[in-house]
């Protein structure tokens, strides 16, 4: 597994901040590490920084959760997302928060979005990946078991158990994001063979 690694003073600010640009005193600023391909952090930025065409590789995490009847739980994502709104999904995705390792996110996410966090995860892949506004280096990780999952209305729209052959039938129909078909396809024999 990749893990990041922080410089001792905080990494600048990327793009470097103008007058016109610096936020409100009263404004909260979100930050993501901008890494290397290695997890050298080398800066960090805003999510709409990220997210707005220059697309600098930053670090996320997703955790694909499965139960011994071979079904995967999904989110449907919620339509306020500003990428693939009502499309499902990876059980939990999130991006890492600067100051942040990557299991932190990983326990975090996982609270924040399905309120479980009594869990061991497994790190399976981590892949590069791009997409038209960003490009993310993305940790995955299983979690082996039934839960008792609760979706947050915020951040998820629904959220069910799926049989993998109904996975396997809506490939490329529109349902699931582009992301997840293209890593389900990537990690499959690794997370059947947790079971």
């Amino acid at each position: 597994m990749i893990d990041l690694v922080y410089p001792y003073d905080l990494a600048p600010v990327l793009p470097a901040p103008t007058v016109d640009s610096l936020p409100q005193v009263s404004q909260v600023v979100e930050y993501f590490p901008i890494v290397e391909s290695n997890g050298l952090v080398i800066g960090r930025s805003t999510r709409e920084y990220c997210h707005g065409g220059s697309k600098p590789l930053h670090p996320v995490i997703h955790i694909h959760i499965i139960d011994r009847f071979c079904r995967i739980y999904l989110q449907k994502r919620a339509m306020n997302k500003d990428i693939q709104p009502g499309k499902w999904d990876t059980a939990v995705g999130g991006h890492v928060s600067y100051g942040e390792s990557i299991v932190e996110a990983v326990y975090r996410e996982a609270y924040e979005e399905l309120r479980f966090h009594e869990f061991n995860p497994i790190h399976l892949e981590t892949y590069e990946f791009e997409s038209p506004v960003e490009r993310e280096m993305v940790s995955v990780f299983a979690a082996v078991g039934t839960y008792d999952l609760r979706p947050d209305p915020e951040e998820v729209a629904e959220g069910r158990w799926w049989p993998v052959e109904d996975i396997d039938a809506n490939i490329g129909k529109g349902v699931f994001t582009p992301n997840f078909e293209s890593e389900f396809k990537m990690i499959r024999k690794s997370l059947l063979a947790l079971l």
